[in-house]
């Protein structure tokens, strides 16, 4: 397990110089370390190595491998985000037990999560999907339908918006991959000027992840490079 210790350190170098070559802080962006598919003893072992934000996508997958955490190390104080399609019948799970979830894009399910959040947890951090290269395969709300999701969201109590995210049609030049998250941050702007207090831009993976640090992400969200290739099961 030692070599997610070597990943992650990997990952934060590269993150350093992508920040440094954008004249950024390193310190402004947040790895957020995509531990879907891989086991409670793979989350413990980046845990051991510094990493504090876990990214799941699947569920109940996701449920098990905390309460594991909870057994092997009860001392860990992990943030759990969800990041993958939320189905109306998933909403109090996901609202029950994650900090933050990445992939809200409709008001039906932004106003269910906030019923559903229990009282004596503090808000749940909620980033609005933009499907910014409107592919038809991709979840999230287009672009011209973020400001009004963002005015519902911003009024309801048990939820605490805080940024945007995205996942764009994947490119293999720099430049071609800077541009539909150059219009995502524009969003992001757009809605700052508004007067929303957004402070979370999460966009960038292993492939895009220099291109993303460019274009301003405060978020990025790292699996296959911390963790290895993924083995899925179905």
């Amino acid at each position: 397990m030692s070599s997610i210790s070597h990943n992650l350190q990997a990952v934060h170098d590269r993150i350093a110089t992508a920040a440094r070559l954008a004249l950024r802080d390193p310190q402004d962006i947040v790895l957020l370390s995509v531990s879907k598919t891989f086991d409670a003893e793979a989350v413990i072992a980046a845990a051991q190595a510094g990493q504090r934000a876990f990214g799941e996508n699947y569920l109940q997958e996701a449920l098990d491998k905390m309460d594991a955490v909870k057994v092997l190390r009860p001392d860990l104080l992990l943030e759990w985000h969800f990041i993958g399609p939320i189905q109306s019948n998933k909403t109090r799970p996901i609202a029950e037990h994650f900090d933050w979830v990445h992939s809200v894009e409709r008001e039906k399910i932004a106003q269910r999560l906030s019923d559903q959040r229990p009282a004596h947890l503090p808000p749940l951090n909620v980033c609005l999907q933009v499907n910014i290269s409107g592919e038809a395969s991709k979840s999230g709300a287009a672009p011209d339908e973020v400001a009004p999701l963002a005015r519902a969201v911003a009024a309801m109590p048990r939820l605490k918006l805080r940024g945007l995210m995205a996942i764009p049609e994947p490119e293999q030049e720099f430049e071609k991959q800077r541009a539909p998250l150059r219009r995502v941050r524009q969003l992001y702007e757009q809605l700052r000027e508004q007067g929303f207090a957004l402070d979370t831009l999460s966009m960038g993976m292993s492939a895009d992840l220099d291109a993303a640090i460019a274009e301003g992400a405060t978020m990025v969200r790292i699996g296959t490079a911390i963790f290895g290739q993924r083995h899925y099961a179905k």
